[in-house]
C-alpha cells in the first residue's frame, strides 16, 4: 500500500473524480494541503483576491460544462465563512461545488484558537454535507463520499474542513485503485409517463416549463425533440434559459413578474395545461399562485421528491432526473406519433408565434443620457448565438433578461435563487477558465460591480479574458423602484462628485480609473451611437491583451424597467414606450408585426 499524507489522498481523489481546476486562496491552516497540489501536479489552480470571490468563480466554472465541478480551497476562519454565501448560491439552483477549508489542530478547535471556527454547523443548511475531518484515515471516504453527494439526486455543493494536523497526517492509501461511488439519480417510470402524456393529450393548450434542472442533466436536446413531437411550446424559466434557442417556432418567451416577455405572459395565461420539468415554482416566476394556476392543470417532473408540492400541489407529480424522464417522454410520443395518436397543436403553437411578432417592448432609444434599453439592443447586434452571458441581480439583469438572446444551454449563467451583488465579475471568471475560447460577457449595474471589483485582477494575472457590460446609473437602481410602493427614495442614491474625476459629474466612482488600475482595459460610452463601436473594440481588446475588458456604459439616472407592482404576471407594469413600429425593437427575435 502506498503511504501519502491525508492532504495528497486528498489532492489525489481531486483528480480521479475528474477535478482539473480550483480556486482559492492559501492560508496557514491549509499550507499543507497547497503543498501536496503542488507536489501532486495536474490541477492548475487560480488565485483569487477574496475567499468569497473564489466560490464564485467555482459556481461560473461548474455551470458552464456538464460534469463539472468547481472546487474552492481557504483556510481556517474567516476564509469557510467568506465562502457562505458562494454555497447559499449553489445550493439554491442546485450548482455542485466542494470547498475545502483548513483548520485549527483537533485539540484546539473548541478552545477559541485562533480562527477556530465551526464551520460544518455555519455551512450545513446551505450544503448537501459539511464535515470537519476528525480522523485522517476517513479522508478517503469523506472525499468520496462527497463526490457522491455533489452528483446525486438533486446536485448541490460540500464543505470538508481539515484540521491542521489531519492534513499532515500520513495514512495508507492506493490511488491507483480509487474509484467513484455509483451516482445515483430517481427515474421516472414509464407508467408515470404516460399518465403525464394522457394529461398533456387532454389538454386544448399545453405549455412545457423547463427549468434548470433540464440543463443540469444535460437533457437540453431531449426537451427540444419532445416538445417538438407532441407540438407542444415551451417556457423556458430564468434558469432555464437557453434549453431551446429563442427563434425556435416553438419557444413562448420567459414568464414571470420581472424577467419576463410580454408575449410570454400573454401566452401563458392563454394556457390550460403545464407540465414543468426540472423548474422550482420560484415566486418571481409564478408571481400570485392563484393568477398562476386559475384554470389550468399542472404536471410537474423534479429529481427532489419533496420539491413536488412545496409551492403548490401539481395534478401529478413525478419524482425523477430530468433527463431520465424526457428519455421516456421522447420514447412514447415518438409511439403515439407514429400510431396518429397525438393532437395538432400547429394553431396554438402559431398562436404563440403571433404574440411573438406583437408584443414587444421598445429598446431604439437615442436618448443621452442613454437608455438602458439601447444597451441591451446593440449588445444583441455585437454578439452572437455562441456568446455565454453570466450576470446575477438588478435591473440591469430583469431588463437583459427582457431583451437580450440566448440560443444554447449554459449559454445564459445566472446566480437565480441567492442573487448575491458582486457574483458576476468571478461567476464570470469561472466560466472563461472553464470555456478558455468561448466569447465571454458579463451584465452589471455598478453596484453589483463595485461589492467584489478586486476579482478583476485575477483576469488581469491570470490572463483570463471577458467582455464586462456595466450600465451605470450611479443608483441601487431596483431597490429604488421597489422603494416607489413606499413612497421614499432613500439610502439607494450613490452619486458623488468625484474630486479626481470632474468630468463624470454625479456618477461618482471613476471606473475606468479603477478597471485600469486593477491591469484591464475599460471603455466609457456616453453616447447610444458610440455603444456598437465600443463593443466591437473591446472584443479586440480582450483578443489582443487577454484581460478584462469593461465597457462602461452611462445611463440616465432613473429608468423604470417593465415588472409587476401587484405580485400579478397579469398586470406587468410597463413604464416605458412599448414598440409600435418595426424600427422600435430592431433586433427582436421576430420583426415586430403592425
Amino acid at each position: 500500500m502506498a503511504r501519502m499524507t491525508a492532504a495528497r489522498a486528498a489532492v489525489e481523489i481531486l483528480k480521479r473524480e475528474g477535478v482539473t481546476d480550483a480556486f482559492g486562496v492559501p492560508g496557514a491552516a491549509i499550507n499543507p494541503f497547497y503543498a501536496a497540489l503542488k507536489a501532486s501536479g495536474g490541477i492548475a489552480h487560480t488565485l483569487a483576491r477574496h475567499v468569497e470571490g473564489a466560490s464564485h468563480m467555482a459556481e461560473g466554472y461548474t455551470r458552464t460544462r456538464p460534469g463539472n465541478i468547481g472546487v474552492c480551497i481557504g483556510t481556517s476562519g474567516p476564509a469557510g465563512t467568506d465562502m457562505i454565501t458562494g454555497l447559499y448560491s449553489a445550493t439554491g439552483d442546485s450548482i455542485p461545488i466542494l470547498c475545502i477549508t483548513g483548520q485549527a489542530p483537533t485539540a484546539v478547535i473548541h478552545k477559541e484558537d485562533f480562527q477556530a471556527v465551526d464551520i460544518a454547523s455555519i455551512a450545513k443548511p446551505v450544503t448537501k454535507m459539511a464535515v470537519t475531518v476528525l480522523e485522517a484515515a476517513q479522508v478517503p471516504g469523506v472525499f468520496q463520499q462527497a463526490f457522491h453527494l455533489m452528483r446525486s439526486s438533486r446536485p448541490g455543493p460540500v464543505l470538508i474542513d481539515l484540521p491542521i494536523d489531519v492534513q499532515l497526517t500520513e495514512i495508507e492509501f492506493d490511488p491507483e485503485t480509487y474509484e467513484p461511488l455509483p451516482v445515483y439519480k430517481p427515474a421516472a417510470t414509464r407508467a408515470q409517463i404516460e399518465k403525464a402524456i394522457t394529461l398533456l393529450n387532454e389538454s386544448e393548450r399545453p405549455l412545457i416549463v423547463a427549468g434548470g434542472g433540464v440543463i443540469n442533466a444535460d437533457a437540453a436536446e431531449l426537451l427540444v425533440e419532445f416538445a417538438e413531437l407532441t407540438g407542444t411550446p415551451v417556457v423556458p424559466t430564468l434558469m432555464g434559459w437557453g434549453v431551446l434557442p429563442d427563434d425556435h417556432g416553438l419557444n413562448a418567451g420567459m414568464v414571470g413578474l420581472q424577467t419576463s416577455h410580454r408575449y410570454g405572459n400573454a401566452t401563458f395565461l392563454e394556457s390550460d395545461f403545464v407540465l414543468g420539468i426540472g423548474n422550482r415554482w420560484a415566486n418571481r416566476h409564478t408571481g400570485k399562485l392563484d393568477v398562476y394556476t386559475a384554470g389550468r392543470k399542472f404536471v410537474h417532473v423534479d429529481i427532489e421528491p419533496t420539491q413536488i408540492g412545496k409551492i403548490f400541489a401539481p395534478d401529478y407529480g413525478i419524482a425523477s432526473d430530468a433527463k431520465a424522464a424526457l428519455e421516456l417522454f421522447v420514447e412514447v410520443a415518438r409511439e403515439l406519433k407514429a400510431a396518429g395518436k397525438l393532437p395538432d397543436r400547429t394553431e396554438w403553437a402559431a398562436a404563440a408565434q403571433e404574440r411573438k411578432a406583437t408584443l414587444q417592448r421598445r429598446t431604439h432609444f437615442d436618448d443621452i443620457p442613454i437608455k438602458p434599453q439601447r444597451v441591451y439592443e446593440e449588445m444583441n447586434k455585437a454578439f452572437g448565438p455562441e456568446t455565454r452571458y453570466v450576470s446575477t441581480i438588478g435591473l440591469s439583469q430583469i431588463a437583459g433578461a427582457q431583451m437580450l438572446h440566448v440560443y444554447r444551454p449554459r449559454h445564459w449563467i445566472n446566480c437565480g435563487q441567492a442573487g448575491p451583488l458582486g457574483w458576476t465579475i468571478p461567476a464570470a471568471l469561472g466560466v472563461a477558465k472553464a470555456d478558455p475560447e468561448a466569447s465571454v460577457v458579463a451584465l452589471s449595474g455598478d453596484y453589483d460591480f463595485q461589492f467584489m471589483l478586486e476579482e478583476l485582477a485575477v483576469g488581469a494575472q491570470h490572463k483570463i479574458p471577458y467582455v464586462h457590460v456595466l450600465v451605470n446609473n450611479s443608483y441601487l437602481g431596483l431597490i429604488r423602484q421597489a422603494q416607489r410602493a413606499f413612497d421614499i427614495d432613500f439610502q439607494v442614491n450613490l452619486e458623488f462628485e468625484n474630486i479626481n474625476a470632474p468630468e463624470l459629474g454625479v456618477y461618482g466612482v471613476d471606473h475606468v480609473k479603477v478597471a485600469e488600475g486593477l491591469g484591464c482595459k475599460a471603455i466609457r460610452v456616453t453616447d447610444p451611437a458610440e455603444l456598437g463601436a465600443a463593443l466591437e473594440q473591446a472584443k479586440k481588446l480582450t483578443a489582443e491583451y487577454r484581460v478584462p475588458v469593461v465597457v462602461e456604459a452611462i445611463l440616465e439616472r432613473v429608468t423604470n424597467i417593465s415588472m409587476s407592482t401587484t405580485n400579478d404576471i397579469g398586470n406587468v407594469v410597463e413604464f416605458e414606450e412599448i414598440a409600435t413600429e418595426p424600427g422600435h425593437a430592431p433586433t427582436s427575435i421576430k420583426t415586430l408585426k403592425v
